[in-house]
């Protein structure tokens, strides 16, 4: 039999590289010329440990060729390769080790921003001109997670963003975008609308379901071909401070793999070609949003006015923040050496920064009763050119972090594997000081209701501070939309009553709600209420349509209205009955759908006025 060096040196293969790793060396034969070049990549980054337990040429081929396969999958999705992020890991490793404070040397201070409040003039020019820039815009949802943190063990966005109609985030999202597009199209006086492109990050975990989700649901109403689905690949652990890849506990054929975080959008848009695709398009704004925050577009056509009025690159939308609350500030970091960026900073980094930097009180409150660094929640609006001329430097790469659990205070050994991740809202961490980096604040009522948490968490949170459940979330809903009728359209809605659910107090408006269409902005609700109306706190009130015009309605109990786009009607009277009862549902009842006992509580619909117009004309409601 001849030897593996002789089979391997008949290939033509120059096996040297490997001669201190006997298991590969012997192996060699099996790889393709690909795949030696990574196996040379691994060896020479000091990852020979992961042959170690590789047996003769003969046994488990198959599963070597698989080992290698994924090797492919993790260098090809990385920008720079397994080298580079063994190279950045390392050092990330080291600094970790060593306590460096990766703020050494920068100066806090508040940027520049935009401080808006709901309803005012200057909000309505900036809700205005956002719209007019919506046909310029593309949209790209993060959605690589699951439901689990919340009890639910779907993918979030089929999740219902609230209950009385039971339209998940996805629809909502989907109905927002399209009625942006119509109404981009006419104010701008388009002859034809353009669609807005839409794409989808998702994962392992989602990517099928999303798919289906939308398949099902013949998209939402959507174009097939508006929509984008790009998959987030994992990273590769590492099980030491050498930064040596960690093997996967199950297979020693596998490296083991955790997700990199939401930040690999950037690097996926750019490898994709999708912003090459929208920039040939036309488009000018990219605007990004997470899975589960019901109220955002309400904020979205004013903040994307801000940005084309500004000329911002990089616009954050933000709510105001208290000093010290669990949610990061937006921050101008100055270095002695010049450089200076606009970053989300975390809450828990920031008050020492501050304190260390001539503060010595550290993350206060100012005279709005607010601190004065405003409240990150990971929503961006890019320009798209000077964003591709960056990534087009930078390949997507976003400033990585490692967070390892070390066993005990020498530092030296990990409790379990750490990864490299990246976040999103770091991308302004390489820009040039140069670039146009600011914020737009709205009131958190009307701009941030996110679902997060499961209900025994949402129940152990400090109260007066947000649950950020599904409670919660459902109930903000209703708060935003009575309080925009109230404030807005004058209309008298009786106040909320507090109840419990989940161990949660919250406080319980009318159930209203509507669709994109019918109240995409200010401006919009502003135009189809009239006259005098009154919603009792009972009432549940859905409006299922674009032309349903409100004037002098008196509501005690339940009113849905659905009409066609061509039906023009107007509902007035008095509507009372019966009307729908919340009920309350035990999280831990498991003969209850997980959608709904997460949130405490379900409807029951006892009496109803419904009413559907399918055909074009006017019409009239009054009970």
């Amino acid at each position: 039999m001849e030897s593996a060096t002789e089979g391997i040196s008949k290939l033509g293969i120059n096996g040297d590289f490997a001669s201190s790793v006997p298991n590969l060396h012997k192996n060699l034969s099996l790889l393709s010329p690909d795949q030696i070049e990574l196996a040379k990549m691994l060896v020479a980054m000091e990852q020979s440990h992961l042959f170690t337990n590789w047996p003769e040429p003969g046994v488990d081929d198959g599963e070597k060729k698989a080992f290698f396969d994924q090797v492919t999958r993790l260098n090809s999705s990385y920008p720079g390769g397994l080298a580079s992020y063994i190279k950045t890991a390392r050092g990330l490793l080291s600094d970790s080790k060593t306590g460096k404070n990766p703020f050494d040397g920068f100066t806090p201070s508040v940027p520049t921003g935009e401080n808006l409040s709901y309803g005012d003039e200057t909000f309505m020019k900036f809700e205005e001109a956002g719209v007019k820039e919506a046909q310029n815009a593309a949209f790209v949802l993060v959605a690589g997670g699951l439901g689990e943190r919340l009890g639910y063990n779907g993918i979030k966005v089929a999740l219902p963003r609230e209950t009385t109609t039971g339209a998940c985030f996805l629809q909502h999202y989907i109905e927002n975008v399209l009625a942006l597009q119509e109404a981009s199209c006419k104010v701008t006086g388009g002859q034809s609308e353009r669609d807005i492109p839409f794409a989808i990050m998702t994962s392992d975990d989602t990517h099928a379901r999303t798919m289906q989700l939308l398949e099902s649901n013949k998209y939402f109403g959507m174009k097939p071909a508006q929509i984008k689905l790009l998959k987030q690949e994992k990273v590769a652990c590492l099980e030491d401070n050498d930064a040596r890849l960690a093997l996967d506990p199950q297979n020693k054929f596998r490296i083991q793999t955790k997700p990199h975080g939401h930040g690999d959008v950037h690097a996926l848009l750019y490898s994709s070609g999708v912003l090459e695709e929208w920039q040939r398009g036309g488009v000018r704004w990219v605007l990004f949003f997470q899975d589960t925050n019901g109220l955002l577009f309400k904020a979205i056509p004013a903040s994307l006015g801000v940005s084309a009025t500004k000329g911002y690159h990089v616009n954050s939308l933000a709510v105001p923040r208290k000093a010290k609350e669990a949610i990061g500030g937006i921050t101008k970091l100055t270095h002695t050496d010049g450089r200076s960026m606009v970053i989300n900073v975390e809450y828990n980094q920031l008050d020492p920064l501050l304190r260390a930097t001539g503060n010595p009180d550290g993350d206060v409150n100012c005279e709005t009763g607010y601190s004065p660094f405003p409240g990150n929640i990971n929503q961006l609006i890019m320009e798209l050119g000077p964003y591709f001329e960056e990534l087009k430097k930078t390949g997507g790469a976003i400033k990585e972090f490692v967070n390892p659990k070390y066993k005990d205070a020498s530092k030296t050994a990990f409790k379990s594997s750490t990864r490299l991740e990246c976040m999103m809202q770091d991308y302004p961490k390489t820009l040039p000081p140069s670039a146009r980096v600011g914020f737009t604040v709205m009131d958190a009522w009307v701009a941030y209701a996110p679902v997060k948490n499961n209900p025994e968490d949402a129940a152990k949170v400090p109260k007066g501070n947000p649950y950020h459940s599904a409670t919660s979330g459902e109930m903000a809903v209703y708060r935003a939309n009575s309080l925009i009728l109230r404030n807005v359209a004058g209309v008298q809605v009786e106040d909320p009553v507090q109840q419990e659910f989940n161990g949660q107090e919250v406080e319980v408006w009318p159930r209203v709600v509507w669709k994109p269409k019918w109240g995409l902005t200010f401006a919009d609700v502003k135009k189809k209420v009239a006259g005098s109306s009154s919603i009792s706190q009972k009432s549940t009130l859905a409006l299922k349509g674009r032309n349903i015009f409100i004037e002098n309605l008196s509501l005690d109990g339940a009113l849905v209205v659905e009409s066609g786009d061509g039906a023009e009607v107007k509902v007035g009277g008095s509507v009372k009955n019966k009307g729908w009862a919340i009920e309350k549902v035990d999280y831990k009842d498991t003969s209850v759908p997980e959608e709904i006992r997460i949130r405490g509580f379900r409807f029951q619909k006892t009496e109803q006025l419904e009413k559907q117009y399918t055909e074009p004309g006017k019409f009239e409601l009054k009970a």
